[in-house]
């Protein structure tokens, strides 16, 4: 059974920093892809950032780049995405996800997703 748990989520002053853990499990594609999104109240989701595990290439959505860094760790089938310089517009619910081929780079079509977790930036 494939499974997503998101974690790391909380409530920060703007300017602050918060680091969101995606753990994976029930799944073996080599060429998949990890991606983060987010979904603000009354917002469509929108996608924040990827990672390749076939190459570690990484994408970010324009609003997060130079703020936010995803990373991962295979040891632990852990992906990571450090916030940093927290605004109040990145207030919402964080998910991970995970497309299993790659071929929706970079915030296509996904195929499974965790519960998320929730990110409150106050100003």
């Amino acid at each position: 059974e494939v499974q997503l748990v998101e974690s790391g989520g909380g409530l920060v002053q703007a300017g602050g920093s918060l680091r969101l853990s995606c753990a994976a499990s029930g799944f073996t594609f080599d060429d998949y892809v990890i991606g983060w999104f987010r979904q603000a109240t009354g917002k469509e989701r929108e996608g924040v950032s990827c990672i390749s595990n076939s190459d570690g290439s990484t994408n970010y959505a324009d609003s997060v780049k130079g703020r936010f860094t995803i990373s991962s760790d295979n040891a632990k089938n852990t992906v990571y995405l450090q916030m940093s310089n927290l605004k109040p517009e990145d207030t919402a619910v964080y998910y991970c996800a995970v497309d299993y081929m790659g071929s929706n780079w970079p915030f296509g079509k996904y195929d499974y997703w965790g519960q998320g977790t929730q990110v409150t930036v106050s100003s």
